[in-house]
């Protein structure tokens, strides 16, 4: 399921989506004593980073973390880890936790054993969700018919996979579908015209390994807030 709010600009956008995240991420903190969000990479969410770190929040209580990352190295320009430094982990952000995806040069199992175990205790389930899409309509790193799809959409799955995609560069980490789809607050973070058609080709589909992003928009038990401005 999904609901879909648009905006006549983009800092309109990144302005109320900051609004939105902040009351969640404060309500949790003050009923949980913690918080935890996941934000995606790409160029989309800069500005809403930029607005959410300059929130008066108890960023001390609060983890940030990746819903994927290319396991390259942190001042790659491709880190979506150097992305959340340099936008989100600022202002008063900068005293946030961040739950680094990355962790060595390569991505072994033992790596990926240690992960999920630390994954399970500090970040799950998400408070919030923050999700791009690529024109394919992967979402995260669930690449449409990729070798490791129908394990990142299975329900019985480990929280974090190793995926190679075969359509885009990169070794990378992925929270599977499994450990996502249980989110208290689900929000995909979008922009452009040609964004809004590949949305609406989701939306008229549901075979989930053709368009990943599937997986969110028609479970009936996800309700995703989609943020849209062209």
């Amino acid at each position: 399921m999904h609901q879909l709010n648009e905006f006549n600009t983009r800092e309109e956008l990144d302005i109320a989506l900051a609004n939105k995240v902040a009351n969640i991420l404060a309500d949790a903190v003050a009923l949980n004593g913690r918080a935890s969000i996941a934000v995606s990479g790409g160029s989309t969410p800069k500005g809403f980073f930029q607005a959410l770190s300059k929130k008066e929040l108890p960023w001390t209580d609060i983890t940030v973390t990746l819903a994927d990352e290319r396991w390259v190295s942190i001042d790659n320009e491709s880190s979506n880890t150097r992305l959340v430094h340099e936008n989100l982990l600022q202002n008063n952000a900068v005293n946030a936790k961040f739950f680094h995806l990355k962790q060595g040069e390569h991505l072994t199992q033992e790596t990926l054993a240690d992960l999920n175990l630390a994954a399970k205790s500090a970040l799950l389930p998400l408070d919030v969700l923050i999700l791009g899409m690529g024109e394919d309509g992967h979402t995260a790193s669930l690449f449409p018919c990729s070798e490791q799809i129908d394990e990142c959409l299975s329900s019985t799955t480990a929280p974090l996979l190793k995926v190679k995609p075969t359509t885009a560069p990169h070794e990378r980490i992925s929270f599977s579908f499994a450990y996502l789809k249980p989110s208290k607050n689900t929000i995909l973070h979008i922009s452009g015209l040609n964004k809004k058609s590949v949305l609406e080709k989701a939306l008229s589909d549901q075979d989930r390994r053709e368009m990943p992003i599937r997986a969110f928009l028609h479970d009936p038990e996800i309700n995703t807030q989609v943020y849209w401005a062209e």
